[in-house]
């Protein structure tokens, strides 16, 4: 087997642009789960959550690619541009668990407001 640097210019813009991408649409469905929690949507906050899901699974898919691809022997050069886009993913993978947990606070603060106010 040979061992040899691929030239992905093409191919890692396409990495890239897929990573940033899928993660700027899954924080962004994340963000919105989280207003509509705070307006007492719940199930509406859910179906953004899986929304939400979907877009990382893809941007984890193309990341594993990649990976999949250097296993069998391709060597990527790697460059700021894609430290760049795992970066971005990550951060939207920790926001997605930050706002998951806010979710869950707003449906308990939800709730109480419910009972106060039925009192």
């Amino acid at each position: 087997m040979t061992t040899e640097t691929v030239d992905i210019s093409e191919d890692l813009e396409r990495i890239v642009f897929s990573i940033v991408s899928y993660s700027g649409e899954a924080k962004g469905y994340a963000y919105e789960a989280l207003r509509l929690s705070e307006d007492g949507d719940f199930d509406g906050a859910h179906g953004m959550m899986d929304k939400c899901n979907q877009s990382v699974l893809k941007a984890h898919e193309v990341q594993t690619e990649m990976i999949r691809r250097e296993l069998g022997g391709d060597k990527f050069t790697v460059s700021m541009i894609m430290v760049h886009a795992q970066d971005h993913l990550m951060t939207t993978l920790s926001e997605r668990e930050l706002i998951r947990r806010m979710i869950e606070q707003n449906r308990r603060l939800h709730t109480l407001e419910q009972a106060l106010l039925a009192k």
